[in-house]
């Protein structure tokens, strides 16, 4: 019998990178993977293809209205895994009201909101499992990433309320990845790459592996923040 058999896992964001890594995974142990995404509605048809012809919800994250109505149509869920994220690299000084609702409308919002209705439907039910990803910046300060920084940061912490207040039905843990880069690595992310102590990147399948931990795991495993980065975190 593999890990998820017959359980119905949603995972936003699950297009490509590494939420495509993880619905596949857990599609490997056996779940009812539903692909979330937005715009990227063919790569969401091919990953679905890939997981046994998987069923796909498009919502916009930065509306709680849509977070609402996706998990409406999504029906009876057994875990959650919150991977929808943005991410960009701004100058401090220069970042505008604009730029910083860009990161936190996605990373931080519709997280909470996400786990609000995970929750509410969980508690109502049998108990669940929500796993949150959270980022290497949410442990490290990145100078020009701050606002994306302070959102993955809220993630944790709100990571570790939300174990508290959904207990003991509901478990809450957060996987914070590393470098894991897609494509022809940019300069800087090469730089940490040479840090990292592992002496390379990591990959979606690797972050998909502590998300299976942690919604296999039992009840007395919540409120966790796990970094999956090579030991970058350390230095």
């Amino acid at each position: 019998m593999r890990a998820l058999d017959g359980r119905v896992i949603l995972v936003t964001g699950a297009a490509k990178r590494i939420g495509r890594g993880i619905a596949l995974r857990l599609s490997r142990e056996g779940a009812r993977v539903i692909i979330h995404y937005n715009g990227s509605e063919a790569e969401a048809r091919a990953t679905a293809e890939e997981c046994g012809g998987a069923r796909t919800i498009r919502a916009n994250l930065e509306s709680v209205a849509e977070i609402e109505r996706l998990f409406e149509e999504a029906g009876p869920i057994d875990g959650l895994v919150n991977n929808a994220a943005r991410f960009t690299t701004i100058d401090p000084l220069k970042v505008t009201e604009a730029d910083w609702d860009f990161i936190h409308s996605i990373n931080l919002k519709a997280t909470f909101f996400c786990c609000q209705q995970a929750a509410r439907r969980m508690i109502a039910a049998d108990g669940g499992r929500i796993v949150n990803l959270s980022s290497l910046g949410g442990i490290r300060p990145w100078s020009h990433n701050a606002h994306y920084c302070a959102s993955k940061a809220g993630v944790i912490m709100m990571t570790r309320a939300l174990a508290k207040a959904f207990a003991p039905k509901v478990t809450v843990n957060s996987v914070a990845p590393g470098v894991i880069p897609f494509g022809e690595p940019d300069a800087r992310t090469k730089h940490l790459i040479e840090k990292t102590p592992a002496g390379r990147a990591g990959t979606a399948d690797e972050i998909a592996g502590a998300v299976l931990y942690f919604l296999t795991a039992t009840n007395f495993v919540t409120g966790q923040i796990l970094a999956i980065d090579g030991g970058l975190s350390q230095k």
